[in-house]
């Protein structure tokens, strides 16, 4: 049965990000790699971007910037009016290691905790109603005494949003987090994913190689030109809101806007290639 987005919130609690001038060189400058090159970038408050572009060009090095884990060598981020120089306080970073990111002496619902007690003021019982609230959302409610390794790789992922979206993040980033589990279970986490940012409304950045991914759960997609990454345009996917699996996916709109994106990044470096509307 296709999974149905609720309707979309009118409440914004995502914040805007301004990614201005954005270079990045590994080794010395002048002779190191450039990863990255003058890349500008507007990201709307609450909306849901997606970055694609070919292998290696700087996707997620781009998204460890906006995070604040790596310094750009020039330019600088913005998120709302406050430039991020570390770790911003309400801005979530979601792994594709799932496996990785959660930590496997803890329950699963221990695991949720570990991402706001130490910043919010709450009773035990109070933490675990929150815990229980997050887990009943990624359908994991029955699993709060589990330990990450007793579950699927889709369950594992399911707690790390969990853990993520308990955060209250008004800034959610994602690299590639879907990557590493099969097919059904990937698409059933897009419509997760959307389903809470629907309710929540954060804005969300998401880097992927998936190209139906992108374009499945985007408002806008921002395409990344080969090393040294660059923006060479940021597409409006154009496709109502709110989504189903498999009746966007027929949609005329994703078959042209997919079509597109995949020409652009199956090209040959230096091959010019026709915008896409």
């Amino acid at each position: 049965m296709d999974r149905v987005v609720a309707p979309l919130s009118s409440v914004t609690n995502g914040e805007s990000l301004s990614l201005q001038g954005i270079t990045k060189v590994f080794g010395a400058q002048g002779s190191g790699l450039v990863a990255v090159q003058s890349a500008e970038l507007e990201v709307k408050a609450g909306e849901f971007l997606s970055i694609v572009g070919p292998s290696g060009c700087g996707k997620s090095t781009l998204l460890q910037i906006v995070a604040g884990l790596m310094a750009p060598t020039e330019g600088a981020v913005f998120m709302g009016d406050k430039n991020v120089t570390g770790e911003p306080a309400h801005m979530v970073y979601l792994f594709q290691q799932y496996a990785k990111s959660l930590l496997p002496w803890m329950t699963v619902e221990d695991n949720v905790k570990f991402s706001f007690n130490h910043r919010m003021n709450l009773s035990a019982a109070a933490t675990r109603e929150r815990c229980r609230e997050f887990l009943e959302m990624v359908g994991l409610g029955d699993f709060a005494r589990h330990y990450p390794w007793q579950l699927s790789g889709g369950m594992q992922q399911r707690v790390a949003i969990a853990r993520a979206l308990a955060a209250e993040p008004s800034v959610l980033l994602l690299d590639e987090p879907f990557s590493s589990v099969d097919a059904l279970t990937r698409l059933d986490l897009h419509a997760l994913i959307l389903e809470l940012w629907t309710r929540k409304r954060f804005t969300a950045v998401l880097v992927t190689h998936d190209v139906d991914e992108a374009v499945f759960l985007s408002d806008r997609i921002a395409i990344l030109s080969h090393r040294p990454g660059h923006i060479v345009e940021v597409v409006e996917t154009g496709l109502p809101r709110p989504r189903k699996i498999v009746e966007t996916h027929s949609d005329p709109r994703f078959i042209s806007v997919r079509q597109q994106l995949l020409s652009y990044l199956l090209k040959k470096p230096g091959t010019p290639s026709a915008p896409i509307h």
